[in-house]
Protein backbone atom coordinates (compact mmCIF):
# COMPACT_ATOMS: atom_id res chain seq x y z
CA UNK A 1 0.00 0.00 0.00
CA UNK A 2 1.55 3.32 -0.96
CA UNK A 3 1.68 5.72 2.12
CA UNK A 4 0.20 9.32 1.21
CA UNK A 5 2.71 11.90 0.68
CA UNK A 6 3.97 14.38 3.04
CA UNK A 7 4.02 18.26 1.91
CA UNK A 8 6.29 20.86 3.80
CA UNK A 9 4.23 24.02 3.89
CA UNK A 10 6.17 27.04 4.19
CA UNK A 11 4.63 30.01 5.91
CA UNK A 12 4.87 33.08 8.10
CA UNK A 13 4.22 33.22 11.27
CA UNK A 14 1.57 36.20 11.67
CA UNK A 15 -1.53 35.15 12.77
CA UNK A 16 -3.30 35.63 9.10
CA UNK A 17 -0.70 33.73 7.45
CA UNK A 18 -1.23 30.65 9.98
CA UNK A 19 -4.89 31.49 9.50
CA UNK A 20 -3.94 31.12 5.76
CA UNK A 21 -1.70 28.01 5.88
CA UNK A 22 -3.69 25.99 8.24
CA UNK A 23 -6.74 26.12 5.93
CA UNK A 24 -4.42 25.04 2.84
CA UNK A 25 -3.09 21.92 5.40
CA UNK A 26 -6.73 20.94 5.81
CA UNK A 27 -7.47 20.92 2.58
CA UNK A 28 -4.56 19.09 1.58
CA UNK A 29 -5.28 16.60 4.47
CA UNK A 30 -8.89 16.23 2.84
CA UNK A 31 -7.15 15.01 -0.29
CA UNK A 32 -5.25 12.35 2.05
CA UNK A 33 -1.75 14.34 2.47
CA UNK A 34 0.19 14.84 5.40
CA UNK A 35 1.13 18.25 5.85
CA UNK A 36 4.21 19.72 7.83
CA UNK A 37 3.87 23.33 8.91
CA UNK A 38 6.94 24.89 8.76
CA UNK A 39 7.55 28.58 10.06
CA UNK A 40 9.90 31.14 8.03
CA UNK A 41 10.63 34.61 9.14
CA UNK A 42 10.45 36.80 5.81
CA UNK A 43 12.52 40.27 5.87
CA UNK A 44 9.02 42.03 6.15
CA UNK A 45 8.34 40.64 9.32
CA UNK A 46 11.57 41.97 10.59
CA UNK A 47 12.32 45.28 8.89
CA UNK A 48 10.90 48.32 10.17
CA UNK A 49 9.92 51.50 8.66
CA UNK A 50 7.44 52.48 5.42
CA UNK A 51 7.38 49.99 3.19
CA UNK A 52 7.92 52.34 0.13
CA UNK A 53 11.06 52.94 2.07
CA UNK A 54 12.59 49.76 2.43
CA UNK A 55 11.62 48.20 -0.83
CA UNK A 56 8.23 46.46 -0.77
CA UNK A 57 9.26 43.90 -3.33
CA UNK A 58 9.17 40.68 -1.97
CA UNK A 59 9.13 41.50 1.25
CA UNK A 60 7.11 38.93 2.54
CA UNK A 61 7.52 36.34 0.04
CA UNK A 62 11.51 35.78 -0.88
CA UNK A 63 12.58 34.20 1.94
CA UNK A 64 9.83 31.29 1.23
CA UNK A 65 11.15 31.20 -2.09
CA UNK A 66 14.52 31.01 -1.77
CA UNK A 67 13.24 27.36 0.68
CA UNK A 68 11.37 26.22 -2.11
CA UNK A 69 14.04 26.52 -4.35
CA UNK A 70 16.89 24.75 -1.70
CA UNK A 71 13.99 22.20 -1.45
CA UNK A 72 13.27 23.05 2.43
CA UNK A 73 9.98 23.33 1.93
CA UNK A 74 7.65 22.00 -1.03
CA UNK A 75 4.93 24.49 -1.17
CA UNK A 76 4.63 28.28 0.15
CA UNK A 77 1.96 29.84 0.62
CA UNK A 78 1.56 33.89 0.29
CA UNK A 79 -1.28 36.40 0.43
CA UNK A 80 -1.18 36.80 -3.51
CA UNK A 81 -1.17 40.64 -3.34
CA UNK A 82 2.68 40.52 -1.85
CA UNK A 83 3.64 38.19 -4.83
CA UNK A 84 6.09 39.54 -7.18
CA UNK A 85 4.16 39.26 -10.66
CA UNK A 86 7.84 37.56 -12.40
CA UNK A 87 8.35 34.50 -10.93
CA UNK A 88 11.07 33.53 -9.29
CA UNK A 89 13.81 31.30 -11.03
CA UNK A 90 12.11 27.44 -11.14
CA UNK A 91 8.53 28.49 -9.38
CA UNK A 92 5.34 28.75 -10.09
CA UNK A 93 1.77 29.31 -9.11
CA UNK A 94 0.24 25.94 -8.89
CA UNK A 95 -2.81 27.02 -7.32
CA UNK A 96 -5.02 29.95 -6.52
CA UNK A 97 -8.08 28.55 -4.21
CA UNK A 98 -11.35 31.01 -4.12
CA UNK A 99 -10.92 34.07 -3.65
CA UNK A 100 -12.60 36.00 -0.67
CA UNK A 101 -13.69 39.79 -1.02
CA UNK A 102 -11.03 41.82 -2.65
CA UNK A 103 -12.97 45.04 -1.01
CA UNK A 104 -10.83 47.65 1.13
CA UNK A 105 -12.63 47.82 4.67
CA UNK A 106 -12.35 51.53 6.94
CA UNK A 107 -12.10 50.75 10.19
CA UNK A 108 -13.36 53.24 12.77
CA UNK A 109 -14.25 53.76 16.28
CA UNK A 110 -15.93 56.85 16.30
CA UNK A 111 -17.20 57.64 12.67
CA UNK A 112 -19.52 55.96 10.25
CA UNK A 113 -17.94 56.55 7.01
CA UNK A 114 -15.03 58.15 5.05
CA UNK A 115 -16.94 61.28 4.74
CA UNK A 116 -17.87 61.38 8.08
CA UNK A 117 -14.02 61.73 9.53
CA UNK A 118 -13.53 65.58 9.90
CA UNK A 119 -11.12 67.52 8.05
CA UNK A 120 -7.05 66.66 9.13
CA UNK A 121 -8.62 63.23 10.62
CA UNK A 122 -5.59 61.01 10.34
CA UNK A 123 -5.77 57.55 8.36
CA UNK A 124 -3.32 55.00 8.90
CA UNK A 125 -2.80 52.85 5.86
CA UNK A 126 0.91 51.16 4.17
CA UNK A 127 -0.26 51.34 0.50
CA UNK A 128 0.37 53.93 -1.98
CA UNK A 129 -2.22 52.78 -3.61
CA UNK A 130 -4.81 52.97 -0.49
CA UNK A 131 -3.25 56.71 0.15
CA UNK A 132 -4.09 57.99 -3.43
CA UNK A 133 -7.36 56.83 -3.60
CA UNK A 134 -8.39 57.86 -0.38
CA UNK A 135 -6.44 61.42 -1.03
CA UNK A 136 -8.67 61.48 -4.24
CA UNK A 137 -11.49 60.77 -2.40
CA UNK A 138 -10.65 63.53 0.55
CA UNK A 139 -7.35 66.02 -0.07
CA UNK A 140 -8.61 67.25 3.41
CA UNK A 141 -7.36 63.84 5.15
CA UNK A 142 -4.00 63.57 6.62
CA UNK A 143 -2.79 60.03 5.43
CA UNK A 144 -0.26 58.24 8.23
CA UNK A 145 2.23 55.15 7.28
CA UNK A 146 1.41 52.32 9.41
CA UNK A 147 3.24 49.16 9.95
CA UNK A 148 2.28 45.48 11.56
CA UNK A 149 0.14 42.24 11.01
CA UNK A 150 -3.65 43.06 11.18
CA UNK A 151 -4.34 42.92 14.62
CA UNK A 152 -1.11 45.42 15.81
CA UNK A 153 -2.94 47.81 13.31
CA UNK A 154 -6.11 47.90 15.31
CA UNK A 155 -4.37 47.70 18.56
CA UNK A 156 -2.77 51.38 17.43
CA UNK A 157 -6.31 52.41 15.98
CA UNK A 158 -7.79 51.71 19.64
CA UNK A 159 -4.84 53.47 21.44
CA UNK A 160 -5.73 56.48 19.26
CA UNK A 161 -2.64 57.36 17.20
CA UNK A 162 -5.11 56.99 14.02
CA UNK A 163 -8.68 57.87 13.55
CA UNK A 164 -9.00 55.82 11.53
CA UNK A 165 -6.88 53.02 9.26
CA UNK A 166 -7.98 50.87 6.28
CA UNK A 167 -7.39 47.30 5.83
CA UNK A 168 -8.22 44.57 3.29
CA UNK A 169 -11.50 43.11 4.27
CA UNK A 170 -10.17 39.72 3.22
CA UNK A 171 -7.73 39.32 6.30
CA UNK A 172 -10.39 40.55 8.53
CA UNK A 173 -13.13 38.40 7.68
CA UNK A 174 -10.35 35.43 7.81
CA UNK A 175 -9.38 36.37 11.12
CA UNK A 176 -13.21 36.50 12.18
CA UNK A 177 -13.21 40.77 12.78
CA UNK A 178 -15.50 41.13 10.22
CA UNK A 179 -17.37 42.61 13.27
CA UNK A 180 -14.73 45.67 13.34
CA UNK A 181 -15.30 46.97 9.77
CA UNK A 182 -16.96 50.39 9.28
CA UNK A 183 -17.66 50.24 5.80
CA UNK A 184 -16.55 48.96 2.84
CA UNK A 185 -15.47 50.69 0.01
CA UNK A 186 -17.07 50.15 -3.61
CA UNK A 187 -14.77 49.34 -6.70
CA UNK A 188 -15.93 53.09 -7.69
CA UNK A 189 -14.17 54.18 -4.62
CA UNK A 190 -10.58 52.29 -4.20
CA UNK A 191 -9.83 49.70 -5.88
CA UNK A 192 -8.25 46.71 -4.37
CA UNK A 193 -4.51 45.66 -4.94
CA UNK A 194 -3.90 42.79 -7.78
CA UNK A 195 -4.62 39.55 -6.12
CA UNK A 196 -6.07 41.22 -3.08
CA UNK A 197 -8.61 38.30 -1.15
CA UNK A 198 -6.67 35.65 -3.04
CA UNK A 199 -3.84 32.81 -1.86
CA UNK A 200 -0.87 32.19 -3.72
CA UNK A 201 -0.03 28.35 -3.61
CA UNK A 202 3.63 28.37 -5.13
CA UNK A 203 5.72 25.31 -5.50
CA UNK A 204 8.86 24.29 -7.71
CA UNK A 205 7.75 24.05 -11.44
CA UNK A 206 9.24 20.61 -11.91
CA UNK A 207 7.67 19.07 -8.67
CA UNK A 208 5.40 17.27 -10.33
CA UNK A 209 3.42 14.81 -7.77
CA UNK A 210 3.47 18.47 -5.71
CA UNK A 211 1.86 20.40 -8.64
CA UNK A 212 -1.38 17.61 -9.37
CA UNK A 213 -1.80 17.57 -5.85
CA UNK A 214 -2.24 21.18 -5.12
CA UNK A 215 -3.47 21.97 -8.29
CA UNK A 216 -6.73 20.13 -7.22
CA UNK A 217 -7.12 23.30 -4.86
CA UNK A 218 -7.73 26.14 -7.68
CA UNK A 219 -10.98 28.01 -8.30
CA UNK A 220 -10.67 28.56 -12.24
CA UNK A 221 -12.32 31.50 -11.74
CA UNK A 222 -10.36 33.12 -8.99
CA UNK A 223 -7.27 31.62 -10.80
CA UNK A 224 -7.96 33.66 -13.88
CA UNK A 225 -8.93 36.62 -13.11
CA UNK A 226 -6.11 37.08 -10.57
CA UNK A 227 -3.87 36.20 -12.87
CA UNK A 228 -5.15 38.98 -15.57
CA UNK A 229 -4.64 41.52 -12.78
CA UNK A 230 -1.14 40.32 -12.36
CA UNK A 231 -0.49 40.56 -15.76
CA UNK A 232 -1.49 43.94 -16.15
CA UNK A 233 0.92 44.57 -13.17
CA UNK A 234 3.67 43.12 -15.14
CA UNK A 235 3.02 44.65 -17.94
CA UNK A 236 3.23 47.81 -16.49
CA UNK A 237 6.36 47.29 -14.71
CA UNK A 238 5.13 48.14 -11.70
CA UNK A 239 5.36 46.76 -7.85
CA UNK A 240 3.03 45.27 -5.87
CA UNK A 241 3.55 48.59 -3.88
CA UNK A 242 2.79 50.83 -6.78
CA UNK A 243 -0.42 52.72 -6.91
CA UNK A 244 -1.96 50.52 -9.10
CA UNK A 245 -5.72 49.19 -8.25
CA UNK A 246 -7.32 46.26 -10.17
CA UNK A 247 -11.01 44.46 -10.27
CA UNK A 248 -12.18 41.71 -11.77
CA UNK A 249 -15.69 40.06 -12.67
CA UNK A 250 -16.68 37.11 -14.25
CA UNK A 251 -19.87 36.55 -16.08
CA UNK A 252 -21.03 33.81 -18.63
CA UNK A 253 -17.48 32.57 -18.52
CA UNK A 254 -16.48 36.21 -19.71
CA UNK A 255 -13.57 38.05 -17.74
CA UNK A 256 -13.90 41.79 -17.76
CA UNK A 257 -10.53 43.72 -16.14
CA UNK A 258 -10.94 47.30 -15.14
CA UNK A 259 -7.09 48.78 -13.88
CA UNK A 260 -6.19 52.02 -12.32
CA UNK A 261 -3.15 54.16 -11.98
CA UNK A 262 -2.77 57.66 -9.70
CA UNK A 263 -0.65 59.94 -8.39
CA UNK A 264 0.68 59.38 -5.33
CA UNK A 265 -1.22 62.83 -4.43
CA UNK A 266 -4.77 60.95 -5.75
CA UNK A 267 -4.94 64.10 -7.79
CA UNK A 268 -4.42 62.47 -11.34
CA UNK A 269 -6.19 59.15 -11.68
CA UNK A 270 -6.11 57.10 -14.99
CA UNK A 271 -8.58 54.08 -15.54
CA UNK A 272 -9.05 51.47 -18.77
CA UNK A 273 -10.83 48.38 -19.20
CA UNK A 274 -10.89 44.87 -21.08
CA UNK A 275 -12.71 42.13 -21.74
CA UNK A 276 -12.16 38.49 -23.15
CA UNK A 277 -12.41 35.06 -22.35
CA UNK A 278 -11.55 33.07 -19.19
CA UNK A 279 -8.60 31.73 -21.03
CA UNK A 280 -7.27 34.67 -22.61
CA UNK A 281 -6.39 36.02 -19.06
CA UNK A 282 -3.07 37.03 -20.09
CA UNK A 283 -4.21 39.29 -23.11
CA UNK A 284 -6.81 40.72 -20.73
CA UNK A 285 -4.11 41.84 -18.92
CA UNK A 286 -1.82 42.82 -21.13
CA UNK A 287 -4.66 45.19 -23.03
CA UNK A 288 -5.35 47.14 -20.14
CA UNK A 289 -1.75 48.08 -19.73
CA UNK A 290 -1.53 48.99 -23.00
CA UNK A 291 -4.38 51.00 -22.72
CA UNK A 292 -3.29 52.53 -19.22
CA UNK A 293 0.29 53.77 -20.71
CA UNK A 294 -1.38 55.38 -23.90
CA UNK A 295 -3.66 56.99 -21.29
CA UNK A 296 -0.68 58.32 -19.70
CA UNK A 297 0.23 55.54 -16.64
CA UNK A 298 3.93 55.16 -16.98
CA UNK A 299 4.26 59.23 -16.42
CA UNK A 300 2.69 58.79 -12.82
CA UNK A 301 3.86 55.44 -11.80
CA UNK A 302 8.17 57.35 -12.85
CA UNK A 303 6.99 60.45 -10.87
CA UNK A 304 5.79 57.51 -7.43
CA UNK A 305 8.78 56.03 -8.26
CA UNK A 306 7.53 52.41 -8.96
Amino acid sequence: MTSSPTIRLGTRGSKLAMWQSTWVKQALEGLGCSVELIQIKTEGDVATGSLSQIGGQGLFTKRLQIALQNKEVDLAVHSLKDLPTQDADGLSIAAIPERETTADALVCNHHKSLQDLPAGAVVGTGSVRRAAQILHLRSDLKIADIRGNVDTRLRKLDDGDFDAIVLAAAGLTRLGWQDRITALFSPGDLLPAVGQGALGLETRTDDEQTNAIVGQLNHAESFASAMAERHMLRALFAGCLAPVGAVTQVSDETLTLTGVVLATDGQTRVEASASDSLDQYAAVGQRVAKELVEKGADKLLKNAGA
